[in-house]
């Protein structure tokens, strides 16, 4: 697959390294020139410019480009590379940053395919590896929102019991069900809740402790909070 990555900063060239370790072709439209010798030097394809041009845009060949990913600091710049690559068909994904409020994220949210929060998901990652254990934050979606997998202990209440027994608080979903050392899938009426079986819950920050209780068994502690 090829994919333009528009920033080649922290989060921007971070990226394009995923997408080629992993095989598929990367091309970095970035300004600075510092950064597009950089970049240039560890061997990617660089086209030097403003990612918020049509003409620099078009100079990716976006006819041939699988999804855009719209990465730098600049939101203006983002928007509108956004609106040119979903011109031309392709995939995009918007970055915002914290200081953009929830109104923000949901009038953006209806003109592109992802919208991404980089520090948000730098925060996740840093509460997975101060929780470990049985909880793993997956991904904030709002600001009281959140995916939370849980992996059911031997003091869980609802060990033993089946998905459609299984009752969880109001303000808490199941999306999500895997056996122990299983990919996740869509959960089954007749799964049964084992030991080290995993499940991904969609809560409200407030309910979380509740699921905990439900599906872990573990007493909330000052480090179990996962908001």
């Amino acid at each position: 697959m090829r994919f333009v990555i528009i920033g080649a900063g922290r989060v921007g060239f971070r990226t394009a390294r995923v997408i080629a370790n992993e095989g598929h072709d990367a091309v970095i439209i970035e300004n600075n020139p510092d950064k597009v010798e950089k970049a240039r030097a560890e061997g990617f394809e660089v086209i030097e410019g403003d990612g918020a041009s049509e003409d620099v845009l078009m100079d990716a060949d976006l006819e041939d480009v699988d999804a855009v990913g719209a990465l730098t600091g600049d939101l203006n710049v983002n928007f509108a590379a956004c609106m040119v690559a979903n011109a031309h068909g392709c995939r995009t994904v918007l970055r915002i940053d914290e200081d953009y409020r929830e109104n923000i994220y949901r009038k953006y949210a209806d003109e592109v395919d992802e919208i991404v929060y980089p520090e948000r998901l730098g925060a996740i990652g840093a509460k997975n590896a101060l929780l470990g254990g049985n909880v793993t934050a997956i991904a904030d979606l709002a600001e009281n929102l959140q995916v939370v997998q849980f992996t059911v202990t031997a003091d869980a209440p609802m060990q033993g019991y089946t998905v459609t027994e299984l009752e969880l608080p109001s303000r808490s979903r199941l999306l999500g069900f895997g056996k122990k050392e299983e990919s996740l899938g869509l959960p089954l009426p007749d799964d049964t809740l084992e030991v080290g079986d995993r499940i991904a819950v969609l809560a409200e920050f407030d309910a979380l402790d509740d699921v905990r209780q439900i599906l872990v068994g573990e007493e909330p502690s000052r480090a179990s909070g996962v908001h």
